[in-house]
């Protein structure tokens, strides 16, 4: 890697440490009146993925699909389950695994908050056109796959 390179890269990676403390404290604030975080809004947007709304998802599962360490998503869940949102269910396949899934209350909760995500969204995206969305997406999955080969070769 070259200088420009180098100086280009450590920008981009910059940007998005910056980019992600500012999702991270403007999502927190969007969701104010809810008093969700972030991490919390993740979790409960995981579990209120259709192909699992009434089944939930195991710990394992959901660490691998929000990419969180086992310790962070075990307290997230902790708070969730103390306010009532989520619960830990018996996997009807194996009684000794323990399945995440929304409450009742968490259901109610989610549909309260995806009026205040999506406003968040069209905010935060305003100055993008459709397809820069979409380019944006594409490269942040490929970006995505990148660190994620770079796991396996630890």
């Amino acid at each position: 890697m070259d200088q420009k390179q180098f100086e280009t890269a450590n920008r981009l990676f910059f940007r998005l440490y910056q980019t992600s403390n500012l999702l991270h404290k403007n999502g927190t604030r969007a969701l104010g009146n809810v008093g969700a975080t972030t991490q919390q809004w993740a979790v409960l947007g995981a579990l209120a993925r259709s192909v699992v709304i009434e089944t939930g998802v195991t710990v394992k599962d959901l660490i691998e699909f929000l990419m969180l360490s086992r310790q962070n998503l075990t307290a997230v869940i902790d708070r969730l389950v103390e306010r009532g949102w989520v619960e830990r269910v018996r996997d009807s396949d194996d009684g000794r695994s323990r399945r995440i899934r929304l409450t009742d209350q968490g259901r109610k909760v989610w549909a309260g908050m995806r009026t205040q995500i999506e406003a968040f969204y069209s905010d935060a995206l305003v100055g993008f056109e459709d397809r820069e969305r979409d380019e944006f997406l594409r490269l942040l999955n490929k970006l995505k796959v990148t660190f994620s080969a770079m796991e396996g070769d630890n």
